[in-house]
């Protein structure tokens, strides 16, 4: 025989099965707000991630670039006296070419100076990376190293040969502080 409140039964369990399927909804809702949470966390610490990578780059960057400024104010960084002294060793040198035997040997003293200042001068200069272009008559015009003043045709050259140097050159390290100035030959075959 079935009882008078079994039907009472049915309501408990339909409110039972009720609240079960709410409860099981609202940590449904709560378990996905965590796991959009969760992403949104893992979407900001990939953000950071990057960006901190970034400025570790930057950083590198920065410091290669000032290391090489470094380097190259070292080995430049004098480059403007450096010209400033190119007219100082041409004037030395004339004087030293302009002397005849006859004033050698009456100034044998003051020559015997101006030399050991000229030799004390490429001295400096090669301790401070600074080289003499110096090319001879005959020798292949180089437009990286040589400034052609002039051209003419000379018998007996072939076009391109330097015909006369008027002054030597420069280079400081690897780079061109001043081309030697030459005339060059223009003759055709």
């Amino acid at each position: 025989m079935p009882r008078e409140d079994e039907f009472l039964d049915d309501i408990e369990t339909a409110e039972a099965e009720l609240e079960a399927e709410e409860l099981a909804e609202e940590e449904a809702l709560e378990l996905e707000e965590e796991v959009d949470e969760l992403e949104a966390l893992r979407a900001e610490r990939d953000d950071f991630r990057d960006k901190f990578m970034r400025a570790l780059a930057d950083a590198e960057n920065s410091r290669k670039r000032a290391d090489k400024q470094r380097r190259e104010a070292e080995q430049y960084g004098g480059s403007k006296l450096a010209r400033d002294m190119l007219p100082v060793y041409d004037n030395l040198q004339r004087a030293m070419d302009a002397v005849s035997d006859e004033q050698r040997e009456a100034m044998g003293a003051m020559l015997e100076g101006l030399e050991l200042t000229l030799r004390e001068l490429k001295n400096t200069f090669k301790k401070h990376g600074i080289e003499v272009i110096a090319p001879a008559v005959g020798d292949k015009f180089d437009p990286n190293e040589h400034e052609a003043m002039f051209e003419a045709p000379v018998p007996g050259t072939k076009a391109g040969e330097i015909i006369q140097v008027s002054a030597v050159g420069f280079m400081l390290h690897d780079r061109l502080l001043r081309p030697a100035q030459v005339g060059v030959s223009s003759m055709t075959e």
